[in-house]
Parts: structure tokens; sequence; C-alpha cells
């Protein structure tokens, strides 16, 4: 089959791949290079985030970690298995992501922070996304994939009778590319600073102050962050990088005195629940699949939906035959 992928984000590109795995020939057409994705930017912990529905994410989720715990065994570029440590004022009961992790463990008081009684401990993929990305970019061409760098402003423009399918991973520009006006911006705000020496990433998703979480990766480490849902806002705003340090620092007292080398802004492509599914089949016979609307889960569900869409493509294969 001939296919095109819209979006070359880390939902992009995944799909892609799987897409070459099931034997088809695949095109890659993409806005911006991938320094400009909001992929990119990402701190890029495996953590269900501002995505839905559960049931679907629970499935998606426990595939993505076991496919990048496979990646981290055999040294795939920039991911890692990370200790973790989230931090609770109150009992957290257990959530919905334990049963996708595996093995889960209440903190010890003495892994405890100042102001926290309760903590849970598990390890789960950190990906760094700038050395993640081009890996997977370096994958797809070296099995015969082609990139094209390019506007689409209508997936009209990508089908016709030598396109089997057009996969949609255009991620927030669904809104304009398909008319879907139940996606929004999650702006997401973070910093990057020196890592004092820091080997497990900390989070606190109810601390009063907003979301607060350290990610060490191999050289420093990412401060976040904002979860501004609606906001189209790209521009770093210093009160809210303030904010965001001193909740860091009531995490992980040993962030004081760090050195700020940059911060970021993102926009998330949010949405009620993620759109997976088949959509009519365009006018000159090609077929549409959608796959965008990870919120803050896009690494965490990557692999998950990836072989959910390779699965539909083949399908669509044996129904034809």
């Amino acid at each position: 089959m001939q296919v095109t992928v819209l979006g070359a984000g880390v939902t992009g590109l995944t799909t892609a791949v799987r897409l070459q795995d099931a034997g088809c020939d695949v095109r890659v057409v993409t806005a911006a290079p991938l320094e400009e994705s909001t992929s990119y930017l990402a701190a890029a912990v495996w953590f269900p985030t501002h995505v839905g529905p559960p049931e679907r994410v629970a499935v998606w989720g426990a595939r993505t970690l076991q496919v990048l715990s496979e990646q981290a065994a055999h040294g795939v570029p920039g991911v890692v298995m990370r200790q973790t440590l989230t931090l609770y004022r109150d009992p957290p009961g257990e959530p919905e992501w334990v049963a996708s992790v595996g093995e889960v463990r209440t903190a010890h008081a003495e892994e405890l922070p100042p102001g926290y009684a309760y903590g849970l401990r598990f390890v789960v993929p950190l990906v760094e996304m700038r050395l993640y990305l081009p890996w997977l970019l370096d994958r797809f061409r070296c099995g015969g994939g082609e990139l094209e760098q390019r506007r689409v402003r209508d997936l009209a423009e990508l089908t016709g009778p030598t396109v089997d399918a057009v996969i949609n991973c255009s991620g927030l520009a669904a809104r304009d590319v398909v008319g879907d006006t139940s996606v929004y911006p999650v702006r997401g705000q973070i910093i990057r600073v020196t890592n004092p020496g820091l080997t497990m990433s900390v989070r606190d998703e109810l601390h009063p102050g907003g979301r607060a979480y350290v990610h060490p990766r191999s050289d420093d480490c990412i401060l976040g962050g904002t979860l501004d849902v609606n906001s189209w806002d790209t521009r770093v705003d210093l009160i809210a990088a303030a904010a965001i340090l001193h909740r860091c620092r009531d995490l992980v007292p040993r962030l004081a005195g760090v050195d700020v080398l940059e911060h970021l802004v993102g926009l998330r492509p949010g949405r009620p629940t993620v759109r997976l599914e088949e959509d009519d089949i365009d006018e000159v016979g090609t077929r549409i699949i959608h796959n965008y609307g990870h919120g803050g889960a896009g690494i965490t569900l990557s692999w998950g939906c990836a072989e959910d869409v390779a699965s539909l493509v083949a399908r669509q294969v044996s129904s034809a035959r």
C-alpha cells in the first residue's frame, strides 16, 4: 500500500515506522522540521497527562511502555528507564496509571521531601526527544521512507488515485486540516536547568501552586510546568517561570542554585478524547485514518496508537482481498 502520514512529531513518526513494518510504502509530510515540533520540546517521561478515554489510554500506554522499555534495553538513543517518585499530600489510593506500570511501591518516609506524607515509587521510560526524534527519522528513512516539508491545509491535498491511505497525525493543526473544533491548545511552559547530580524524576500533579515535575536528563534537568487550556500564547512568562522554579524546589531542594539554561513553551494538542479511527473514504478512493488529540501524552501513547493504526490498515488490506 502507498500511505501518506501527515505530521512528523512522535505520533506521526512512530505511526510511519509501524506502517513500514507492516509492509507499506510510506511518505511523511510535515509543515516544519523536527526541531520546531511540539514533540521536540517535550519533557517526555511516560505518564498519562490530560488525555482520554481512560480505558483506551490504559491499553495504548501499557503497550508504549513495553516498547520503550525494550528500546532502552537495546540502547536506542535518548531512551532510559528512570526511577520516579510521585508525591502526594493526601493518601493517593491507586491511580489509574498504576495498572500499566507494573511494580509500584509506597515511598519510605526518608525518601519524601519536607511537606509530603505520601509518595509512590516506580520505574518508567524517559525519552530525550532531541536524540530520539532524529533516531526515529533515520529509522524511517532507512526503511525507504520519504519526508516532504510543506504546509497542508486540507487532507484532500494528499489524496489521489495512487494513494491508498492518508493517516492524519496533524495534532493541533487538525482544527484547520479537518475542521475539528474540539481540538484545543494546552500551553506548556518548562525550564531547562543544569543538573546538580539528580538521577530520579520527581513529580507532584496536585501541588497547590500548580503542576510540578523535575526530570533529570543526560546533561540537564527539565522543570515544569504549566497546563494552560485554550491558551495560544507561545511567549515565555517569566513570572510563571519563577513559580515553576519555586514549586520544583519544594520537590527537590537540591535545585537551589542551579543555572537556568533555557525557557521553553509549546502547545500540546488537547481534545476530549484521542481520535483514532477510520473516516469515510475520500471521493477518489483514498482511505482516511485519524490519529491525533494526545494532549500531554504524546510519547506515552505513541507506539500503542501507531500499532492500532497499522492494524486498521492491515484489516483494510485483508478485507480488500
